[in-house]
Formats: C-alpha cells, structure tokens, sequence
C-alpha cells in the first residue's frame, strides 16, 4: 500500500450521511476519498475529494471504481460483494472483509452465524416466502425480516397471529421469536488487521413506536453495570467471531429477567454512535480509519454522558427542507447540530441528528425533550 499521508485513495461505496461523517473524519488524517452513489445530490457529494456517479449494486461499476482505489470501505452494506471479492483477489484492500459482507447483509445467513458460533440470539426459523410462515403458525407472535434489502427500520413486519400472515413479506426472510424485552442497547466494537479490538461503551436506544427507527439514544446506557459488562463482552465474542477489519455495531435486546441477546450487526458506522463525535475521547468515524488503515485504535471511554436525537423529516411535508426552530435549538445548552446536506425532505426521512451532552443523565432526558419540541424539518 502507498505511504500514509500521501496519495493513498479510499474508496467509499455509499454516499449517505455515514459516509459523510466518515469523510469529515478522514480530513483529520489527509485522506483523499471518492465516493460511489448513484445520486448525484448525495450528503457525501459535496464533501468528498472526489464524487462518482454509479450503481454501488452494479458488478461492473463497483468493479471498474475499485480498480482506482488504494483500500475500498463501504457505508452501507447493500454493495455488489462479488465486484469486491473479485477486487480484493486481485490485490485491492476491501475492508470490512467481501465475506464478511456478503455474510451480514442476508439476516438469513447472520442469524445462524450466531446460532453456529454459539452467541447468545433470539430464537428464529428460515422462510421463504408467506405461504412458508405459514407452516408455522406455532411459533407466533414474531417479527417477520427480509433477509436482504431491509435498512433504517423496513423490513421488519411484527405477526401476532394467522389473521397478520397477509402482511408477510412474500420473499426469503426469517421468524425471530417475540422477545419481551426490558431494553436496547448498542455496543460497537472495532478490529483491525492486526486483531487489536477495542469496544465502545453501551449505550440504550430508545425506538419511535411507529417509525421503527431510533427516536434518542442515551450514552452511557442506563443499565445495571454487570448487563452493560455482559453486552461489551458479547460485542467483543461477536467482532472477534466474524474476523471483520474495521467497525461493527451491535445491537442487542436486554430481556425482562436480564439476558442479553444479539438483535443484529451492521459492519460500518451506525446511527448509535453519531454522539462519539463530541463525546468519547475517539469517534466511531475515526476509529473505523485506524482500523481499516492499520493504526493503533483510539480510547473509547466517554468523556461526558450525551444524548443523540434523530432530527426526522416531519409528517405531511416533502419538497424543500426547512429547518424550523433552529435558533430555539441552539439555545439549548450542550446542543450540537448535524446536518446531512440533503436537500428535499419528506416524512421520516433522516436529515440529520442532534447531540447533547451533560453532566447528568437525568438533565440528558429532560433536554431530549426540550430538543424534540424545539425543531422540526417541514417543507
């Protein structure tokens, strides 16, 4: 590989606002980065050293902008692997790994990895289509997940009984067991070439009860501290299981009588860790750059408990984003702002999020609430 600092070229394949934090990060460390997304008003578009235009599903486009890379990374998972295993076999640097990938991308193929290595899940069975979920009437109530294709909370369909079967997804997926949980938790881990591991604190996500997205987050999770040591050593089990070479977050359910179960796994930066940026001694973006570029990984302690709110497109607005209320917002002491540079907005899409940090959890909650009411994006 070319020498650091130089005239090394990352690939980033995805230009969403993950890899537009990614990019951010990477100009701390004199990074070039190109980015492919077959949009050209991409969050990364203006960011980037370099921005393509293309299909990152396509064999043929991944493969020809890999062949100008120094190291390829990905932003999303939903990326042609086979243009990557090709790529990576003729000497390009892919990471997190082409297997790795095309491994976690199916939820299929995820879920028995945890059943195969023996790491703590919901209970599940394989289906093909609808009239397969059928055939197992018994094991409902469960959550009925695409096995490729679902991102930012589709997917998912919860059955009750035989009378939901008609709002199956009629393709391959999965049954996952109901879980009576007491809480979600996100735990993400790095790993880089080496095998040097480093995990980040828990933190608990709070869901939107309609838009099965996460509504906040609060860092550190408010957990018994032997659940958040039992979830940190399961993210540690589950990174050093799949080899992978860069980050990967955990998502997990803490039940009622305090198990921990792996929910799923996305090896990238993630949505429950945005708040490292103001507040870990290392960002979730510049610890996925050590670990792919080999450096020694940073410290991941938290240096203020912080609160993420999702900033979402609000109900029966589309065209234009309008950010309502920002000077309300900025008033908020401990607030910080990010933007996702995305210019039309529409119901629940992400245009951005919001961090506060504070000295007291119990302040954290009352400002995500003040936060909440403050702004909201309208057209």
């Amino acid at each position: 590989m070319k020498a650091f600092y130089q005239d090394l070229r990352l690939g980033i394949l995805g230009g969403g606002q993950l890899g537009r934090m990614l990019i951010q990060a990477a100009t701390n460390f004199n990074i070039h980065t190109t980015v492919l997304d077959r949009d050209n008003g991409a969050p990364c578009a203006e960011v980037a050293s370099a921005f393509l235009a293309g299909d990152i599903t396509d064999f043929d486009t991944v493969y020809r902008f890999g062949k100008g890379m120094d190291l390829i990374t990905i932003e999303i998972e939903n990326v042609n692997v086979d243009a990557l295993a090709q790529l990576e076999a003729e000497g390009v640097t892919v990471y997190p790994q082409p297997a790795v990938i095309n491994l976690i991308k199916d939820k299929r193929t995820q879920k028995q990895f945890y059943r195969n290595n023996n790491i703590p899940t919901a209970d599940f069975v394989l289906v093909d289509d609808r009239d397969a979920i059928r055939q197992h009437l018994d094991f409902l109530p469960a959550f009925n997940k695409l096995g490729t294709g679902g991102y930012d909370g589709g997917g998912v369909q919860r059955l009750n009984s035989e009378a939901d079967i008609d709002t199956a997804f009629d393709a391959p997926g999965l049954l996952e067991k109901f879980i009576d949980f007491d809480c979600e938790v996100s735990v993400i881990a790095a790993r880089n070439a080496n095998g040097e591991v480093s995990i980040f604190p828990a933190v608990e996500c709070v869901f939107h009860p309609e838009h099965n997205l996460v509504d906040f987050l609060l860092a550190p999770a408010s957990v018994a501290p032997e659940i958040e040591a039992r979830a940190e050593a399961i993210a540690r089990r589950v990174v050093e299981a799949f080899g992978i070479v860069g980050l990967l977050a955990v998502e997990m359910f803490v039940t009622k009588d305090g198990d921990v179960l792996v929910n799923e796994v996305a090896p990238r930066p993630h949505n429950s860790g945005h708040q490292t940026i103001n507040a870990n001694v290392t960002s979730q973006y510049e610890q996925h750059l050590r670990a792919i570029f080999g450096l020694p990984l940073g410290a991941t302690a938290i240096t203020k408990p912080s609160a993420m709110v999702n900033l979402l497109g609000a109900d029966g607005f589309t065209g234009p984003a309008i950010y309502d209320g920002l000077e309300t917002l900025l008033r908020i002491e401990g607030v910080s702002l990010f933007l996702y540079g995305k210019k039309e907005t529409r119901p629940h899409r992400k245009m951005g999020h919001i961090t506060i940090v504070d000295d007291e959890l119990t302040h954290l909650r009352d400002k995500v609430e003040q936060v909440k009411k403050a702004i909201r994006v309208i057209a």
